[in-house]
Formats: structure tokens, sequence, C-alpha cells
């Protein structure tokens, strides 16, 4: 089965999605102004905290570890991002980076920039919708990750991922079948860090390492795990190098639906008028930015105009063109 790497450039926010066959096996975006890990960017130090410290890149506060050797406080030096900013409930966890040794073999992630466009026609349904990109999506903001026979519900928190699964089948179909959808969620989702998948409880020795197992031909390496309790908990742990989908929609709302909406009006097909409505909270969001209609404008030929609308701010809102 064919895999493959497809890149849509959009306004504000450029959309990977890994394919296999016309499933989307894994999947994140690259907001505009994201420190990218594997990257190489010029910082400045600006406070030693003892090995390690903080430094800043183009305003951006960053955690730097170790601190750079013979270097102090408003020194200029190459950082490399190790770990991208990362948005969770109540704050955010700046991006890490470390030192570029001077001589060495530290060189810049492959920009993202030289993959391809996508090509699209206007008002045509684009490649990532044609395999599943808005359902990805819809997955990411609730949560709900629906499974033949079950449910997984995943709710992403400062401490770490929670996956409940949950459904009518016999108990040890129910964590078969719930072992391989959390893990192919994990991997679609680009969840990582510490995540604690709650499965059935099972009786038998052999029926966990049978979940576990089935788990494990599911999640491609790198992870480590535990093995499942005689409660059903699995505890995984992935590394994290940058915000999954559920973070970025779950604790960026505000930021996520406009993004959205912006991509919707692009690929509307408007002709001759375009209007984008959306929730308060929304809809100001894009008035402060305006750089971000006026490129829609430039890729439709069509000037948008913007409406708050409804009760809800939050809403994603819609598009009416011709």
């Amino acid at each position: 089965m064919s895999e493959r790497l497809i890149v849509e450039r959009g306004i504000g926010e450029d959309r990977f999605a890994h394919t296999k066959g016309d499933a989307i096996v894994e999947a994140w975006v690259e907001r505009a102004g994201t420190l990218l890990q594997g990257h190489v960017y010029q910082g400045r130090l600006t406070r030693k905290l003892g090995s390690r410290g903080e430094g800043d890149i183009d305003g951006q506060t960053i955690l730097i570890d170790p601190w750079p050797a013979g270097l102090t406080e408003g020194a200029a030096t190459p950082l490399q991002i190790i770990r991208e900013a990362i948005p969770e409930r109540g704050r955010d966890r700046s991006a890490k980076a470390r030192p570029v040794t001077p001589g060495s073999t530290d060189s810049p992630k492959e920009a993202t920039d030289a993959l391809p466009l996508v090509p699209r026609m206007p008002g045509t349904s684009s490649e990532l919708d044609i395999i599943g990109w808005t359902e990805l999506i819809e997955e990411a903001r609730t949560g709900i990750v629906a499974f033949d026979g079950g449910l997984l519900a995943i709710v992403p928190t400062p401490a770490g991922i929670t996956i409940d699964v949950d459904g009518a089948l016999p108990v040890d179909e129910l964590a078969r079948r719930g072992a391989i959808a959390a893990a192919l969620a994990i991997r679609r989702l680009g969840l990582a860090g510490s995540i604690l998948i709650d499965l059935p409880s099972l009786d038998g020795k052999a029926q966990r390492q049978a979940a576990a197992d089935t788990f494990d031909a599911h999640l491609p390496m790198p992870f480590e795990r535990t093995g499942i309790n005689g409660f059903g908990l699995l505890q995984v742990v992935r590394p994290r190098v940058r915000a999954s989908l559920l973070e970025q929609l779950q604790n960026r709302p505000v930021e996520s639906a406009a993004l959205d909406l912006l991509r919707r009006a692009e690929h509307a097909g408007a002709t001759r008028t375009l209007e984008l409505r959306a929730g308060a909270s929304v809809a100001d969001w894009l008035t402060e930015r305006p750089e971000l209609l006026q490129q829609l404008k430039e890729r439709t030929g069509v000037a948008p105009t913007l409406k708050p609308h409804g009760k809800d701010p939050l809403w994603w809102g819609d598009v009416h063109s011709q």
C-alpha cells in the first residue's frame, strides 16, 4: 500500500498528512511564527539558571538546556529547537532549544518550505478533505474517536493525556479493538508525552499481554510502555517535540477556529462575494490580523467581509459565497 506526504500551505498555517492508501495515518500543522523542531535560529541569551537558562528568538522566550559554555547573558548564538512551544490548559509550555556548537555537524532540519504545494482549483475539494481531514479535525476538537464497537474519549491535561475506551463488546474483544484504536489515534493525532489508556479490566495475564502485543503492533517506535495492570490501565510515553492536534485545537480554540474559517473561505470558490460569519471572539481575532484577510483576498480574488454572529463567541462560523 503506497505511502506519501501531502502538504497544504494555508493562510496562517500549513497542514501535513502522512497517508497510507486513502487514509491519514499521521498529521500535524505548522502555524505561522512557530519555532520549528529541528530548525536552527539566531537567538539571544537572557537569563542563566544554573546549568540551563532562558533565551529569546524573535521575541519568543525559550528554554535553553544546556547553557552554552563560555557565553554570558546578552550574548547572541545559534540555537536548535528540540521541542516546539506547546499550548496547555492555563499556560503555554515554552519552546526548548540547545546550543549549536561552532564547527559541529548541527544543521537546520530540512525546511518544510521545500516540500511541494498541493495543487487545488478554486471551488473544489482539497486532497486533504477527500481523504478525511475534516473528520480528523473533528476528532481533535472533540476528543471523541469512534471505532468498530466502541468509542475513545481523549482528554489532554498538563500532566498527560488520558484515553478512555468504552463500548458494549465482550471485554476481551473490546480491549483488543480499543488497543488498536488507541494506537492508531495516538499516531494520527500526534499524541505524545505521558499517555494513560484505560482499557476494560481483564482477568487473565494472557489476555492482558495479548492486548498489549496488539497495541505494540499498531504504534511505530519510538515509545515506552508499562504492562496492562489488573484494572486495565496502560501507560505509554512518547517523545514530545511538538503540539498534538488535540492540544492545538482544544487549547487554542479561538486561533484554531479562525484559521479553519479562512481555510473554508479559501476553498469556497467565490467569484463575486465572500462573507465570513463567526463567533465574536473568532471575528475579533481575525479583525486584529488584517494581513490574514488580505491573504484571503489575494488567494481568492474577492475582498472578504467579516461579521460577528451567533451567541457563542467561539463559534467556528460559516462561509457565504457567490
